[in-house]
């Protein structure tokens, strides 16, 4: 285990498996303490306490919805009471849902929306004063190609990543000057639950006769030249890297690890 974030604490959204659970491994793994924020409050645990046992750092877990701005605001103070400070934010929780345009059903953007993106400007907002008041602080948001990108039959999920890649931009130029910076990972196709998810759903949008295998190669590994998923702890060392302050510079950014998707 380094060392480079010892002393120091990450809140990471959605942390209780996938994406999420590899960010805050790497970070637990460079000697951060971890506060892992899910929707159930048994699987933040049981993932803060697998950290605990694997790297001896100190992790806790917290039930939270991130689409509701009262339980952000409030699970974020008494992580700070907590844990007495907090120095990087992960905002990496994410649902999705795959319709056509036409189809698209109106409570289903409204949740994709209020978890991709309000919940990002909700977190964002409530550990803001304590980054400012350290004088230092590291966020990452957990975009994805399709912030950069636009793909068929994803409209709330395309909306609410570029809507992230914008929110970036904007906290990184106000981060600046109190030294914040802000950055959004964009992967490709990741193999996680989030993926396998959308499988049934992409081949009836396909039109039907596809398998589901079929599906998820047409609508994610033909888009990437490397032509296979990108593995979780990938993205989870970037992140890592980020927060770090040899990244100090790095602020803004969109930042693709898409297997070349984003580059045609």
């Amino acid at each position: 285990m380094t060392s480079e974030h010892r002393d120091r604490v990450s809140v990471v959204t959605g942390a209780a498996r996938g994406i999420g659970q590899a960010c805050a491994t790497e970070l637990a793994r460079a000697g951060s303490a971890i506060a892992i924020c899910d929707v159930r409050m048994a699987d933040a645990q049981a993932a803060a306490a697998a950290l605990t046992v694997q790297f001896g750092i100190a992790a806790r877990g917290y039930a939270c919805d991130v689409s509701n701005w009262t339980a952000v605001h409030d699970v974020v103070e008494m992580i700070a009471r907590d844990f007495g400070r907090i120095d990087h934010l992960i905002n990496n929780a994410g649902v999705q849902h795959v319709a056509p345009f036409a189809d698209f059903p109106i409570d289903k953007y409204e949740l994709v929306r209020g978890v991709d993106l309000d919940g990002v400007f909700y977190a964002t907002k409530a550990v803001w004063p304590h980054l400012v008041a350290r004088g230092r602080g590291r966020i990452v948001n957990i975009a994805s190609v399709q912030g950069v990108v636009g793909s068929p039959f994803k409209a709330a999920y395309v909306a609410a990543k570029h809507g992230v890649v914008g929110l970036t931009k904007v906290a990184a130029i106000e981060g600046a000057p109190v030294g914040i910076t802000v950055n959004a990972i964009c992967p490709g196709a990741v193999l996680t639950d989030l993926i396998r998810g959308q499988a049934a759903d992409l081949a009836a949008s396909f039109g039907g006769g596809i398998s589901e295998a079929d599906a998820l190669d047409r609508a994610f590994l033909a888009a990437m030249p490397t032509h296979r998923f990108i593995e979780p702890a990938e993205v989870g060392a970037l992140c890592a890297y980020l927060c770090g302050d040899v990244a100090k510079s790095i602020t803004g950014a969109p930042i693709p690890i898409d297997g070349g998707w984003s580059a045609q």
